[in-house]
């Protein structure tokens, strides 16, 4: 990890992208300079210390020149309800960057992600191209897949899947991973989303020989290993703090079970 940043940013922009999201636009230059993909923040929204604590949001884009930092964020609670009524200028509490990032160097990358977690995906995309990069993205229907929109400019191709079927494949991402992952020629996959389709796409890597980065979502109080409350499973045995030593592992170092 690089230097952690505690500061005071003003909110540029905080837009509805669709029902219950919201793209949040922040100035913090010296967190846009240091952010790499798959990194994270965390943000206090508290209003009279209520929500108390800070939250974990993971970047979803930088501009360095700008120095803008762009989280993409459903509202599913008081922490993110509070956050979606923030309007531009006000200021927000963040530390960040925090936890470690995706390896970028492999020459062709896929991208799989369901629902929110393609938001650490969408950055990841932003330093890839425009080398080789073909995205897999999931989601429950045709209304929630504008991130469609946003990857199309960043990569080759891009295969959707929705769980209703009104956009792309029907079914889930790991439905049609086989026949994507089997004719792309992938040096690796790196993937974020929900727990069981992390479990799939890391067991079909590890089973096939490709190096495999998952992103593990978890509620997390402090963000950089103090309070011990986002640990994880390892393969041998033993535990690790997902914002300190993750978010990002090596599919053949976590315990998915």
């Amino acid at each position: 990890m690089g230097k952690k940043v505690f500061q005071m940013a003003k909110v540029e922009e905080n837009r509805a992208v669709n029902p219950g999201v919201f793209q949040l636009t922040l100035h913090s230059p010296d967190i846009a300079a240091e952010a790499v993909p798959g990194q994270f923040v965390m943000l206090g929204v508290h209003q009279h210390h209520d929500p108390l604590l800070k939250r974990p949001y993971s970047i979803a884009g930088t501009e360095k020149m700008t120095g803008k930092v762009k989280i993409i964020y459903r509202v599913v609670g008081r922490g993110t309800d509070c956050l979606s009524n923030k309007k531009a200028g006000e200021n927000l509490e963040i530390i960040g960057p925090l936890g470690h990032g995706f390896d970028l160097t492999d020459k062709k990358i896929l991208l799989v992600g369901g629902g929110m977690g393609l938001a650490p995906l969408l950055f990841a995309a932003q330093e890839i191209c425009p080398k080789p990069l073909e995205v897999l993205a999931g989601g429950r229907t045709k209304q929630e897949m504008f991130w469609e929109d946003l990857f199309q400019v960043l990569c080759n191709k891009i295969h959707i899947t929705t769980d209703d079927g009104t956009l792309g494949s029907c079914g889930t991402c790991v439905d049609i991973l086989p026949h994507v992952a089997s004719t792309g020629d992938f040096d690796s996959i790196l993937t974020c989303g929900p727990l069981p389709m992390l479990r799939t796409v890391a067991a079909y890597a590890i089973e096939h020989n490709i190096p495999c980065q998952v992103s593990l979502e978890q509620h997390m109080a402090c963000g950089f290993g103090a309070c011990l409350t986002c640990t994880c499973a390892t393969k041998n045995g033993g535990n690790a703090q997902v914002c300190k030593h993750g978010p990002v592992f090596k599919a053949e170092e976590v315990d998915l079970c």
